[in-house]
């Protein structure tokens, strides 16, 4: 494991946490945080134990050489207290030389009792940090309220050229 220097948001990070990449053999444990993370935002429709049977599988596979997501996690030595998921998103070929690749950015979560120690300032840079040796294209994401600090400080902005349709809100059919 690798350390990560000292924090520039809050209280500072921990010696002791170190961010990594994550595994396939430490899905299960990824599938916990992972729960806790949705189970702040809403309520669950399972439960943690079926969730992370559910869970673990898919994340092992995806960390495993043909999966398309890539994880970072915050470790203390004998737990994981935080992570990161990058999913690389293959874009159509085109004759204009951009890059291949989008990012998608998803589940950054710290445990609640190590939030504002700059946990969460280091995953975030080592995934962006990585994501620009694979020169993406654009990393992308959905920030909550809380949140949109922690990304404003990497870099990220809300672009102007950018529309989202969530399922739910037309009447009319996709792909009609």
């Amino acid at each position: 494991m690798r350390p990560v220097g000292p924090a520039t948001y809050g209280r500072p990070m921990k010696d002791e946490i170190r961010i990594r990449r994550g595994a396939p053999e430490e899905a299960a444990e990824l599938a916990r945080l992972r729960y806790a993370f949705r189970a702040e935002l809403d309520p669950p429709v399972e439960s943690e134990s079926a969730f992370v049977a559910r869970c673990t599988g898919w994340m092992h596979q995806q960390l495993g050489p043909a999966g398309s997501w890539s994880c970072w996690v915050a470790a203390d030595g004998t737990a994981l207290v935080g992570t990161v998921w990058l999913q690389l998103i293959e874009k159509l070929p085109n004759p204009v030389g951009h890059a291949g690749f989008h990012g998608y950015v998803s589940s950054v979560y710290v445990v609640p009792h190590l939030r504002n120690t700059g946990i969460g300032s280091a995953l975030l840079a080592a995934c962006v940090t990585e994501a620009g040796t694979k020169g993406l294209d654009a990393l992308f994401l959905w920030p909550t309220d809380l949140s949109r600090p922690l990304y404003e400080r990497q870099g990220f902005a809300v672009p102007e050229d950018l529309l989202e349709r969530r399922s739910g809100t037309d009447p009319r059919p996709i792909g009609c």
